[in-house]
């Protein structure tokens, strides 16, 4: 079952798609752990975007149903 989330943040760092502030909905294959939403989705981005982490900055987020 895949979990939806919602996520407002700004990349602080230049990579592929460059610095900025985006938002959208990322889909998980699984939820993320509790108490480490924050953090994995964080690391998640990063990944996504070639950055480090924290160079991630999370303005908002949210979980979708």
């Amino acid at each position: 079952m895949s979990s939806k989330y919602y996520a407002h943040f700004v990349a602080e760092a230049s990579g592929p798609a460059g610095p900025g502030e985006y938002s959208g909905v990322v889909e998980l294959r699984a939820p993320l752990q509790p108490q480490r939403e924050l953090k994995d989705l964080r690391k998640l981005l990063a990944v996504n975007f070639d950055l480090q982490a924290e160079d991630i900055r999370i303005l908002n987020w949210a979980t979708l149903h």
